[in-house]
């Protein structure tokens, strides 16, 4: 398991951009252990309501295919079958696509999500400057989850985090920087190795772990590899796009080096 420390490239600006966003999911991780897991579901995306533009009001069992049904009057789940919390959310339900991407799942989701997006954020954020790399941020995890909610429109899944626009983060730092040097644990070593490799290797996983999982999308809960997959297309799309940026800043990207 390669597991991302730090990079060793510093940056000459401040990273703003960067510090905003991860204030507000530590802020949104507060408000939502302070409401409980309801609220997290009612901001979540799912699919279903995103699909059918309704927003589904009331929690409800589903089975493990997928299929709904109403709570029995004491609140249980029938045999078989969990609970899905569920509430109606203030605005049209489209949003949700927004504000799931502040949602986190455990504290564990939103440290290891959050130490990805200091790690490689702040380098991108230096070439598009902050405001655009927010909306680059926001673009990417829009992606992710359309990708994830594609494959199973009619899921009853919520899908929330912030790892399809951080997905995206890295796919630009992929195209930009592929040969910044990035401090890893590999099982009990600390080495030092091309972001190429650590990037591609977990882009890699994403695409062969969403193929695999392919044929259960939106029937069971857990990672939701097409929405990494997603936001990660978005953010190497981005970095073609703003290459020149990149190599204005003295960047050495895959892109310039290959097509001169």
């Amino acid at each position: 398991m390669v597991f991302p420390l730090s990079d060793m490239e510093r940056t000459g600006s401040r990273p703003y951009g960067t510090l905003v966003l991860m204030a507000l999911n530590v802020v949104v991780f507060g408000i939502v252990q302070w409401k409980g897991p309801a609220f997290e579901a009612a901001y979540a995306a799912t699919p279903w309501e995103i699909t059918h533009g309704r927003d589904l009001p009331t929690s409800f069992s589903i089975d493990a295919h997928g299929r709904a049904d109403h709570l029995d009057p004491s609140g249980e789940a029938p045999p078989g079958s969990r609970v899905v919390l569920q509430r109606p959310v203030p605005f049209p339900v489209s949003w949700t696509l927004l504000t799931a991407m502040f949602l986190h799942g455990s504290p564990l989701h939103l440290v290891g999500n959050l130490l990805f997006l200091w790690i490689f954020g702040d380098n991108v954020e230096e070439v598009l400057g902050s405001i655009r790399y927010v909306l680059v941020y926001l673009f990417c995890g829009l992606c992710g989850t359309i990708a994830q909610i594609a494959a199973a429109p009619d899921s009853l899944i919520p899908s929330l985090g912030a790892s399809g626009a951080i997905a995206g983060v890295m796919g630009a730092y992929l195209v930009w920087f592929p040969y910044h040097r990035v401090r890893v644990l590999l099982v009990r070593f600390v080495l030092e190795v091309p972001a190429l490799w650590v990037i591609g290797i977990w882009i890699g996983l994403q695409v062969l772990r969403a193929a695999a999982s392919w044929a259960h999308v939106g029937d069971v809960g857990g990672v939701a590899y097409l929405a990494h997959v997603g936001g990660a297309a978005a953010g190497v799309l981005i970095g073609v796009i703003y290459r020149g940026r990149a190599r204005r800043l003295g960047g050495p990207t895959w892109f310039s080096n290959v097509v001169g």
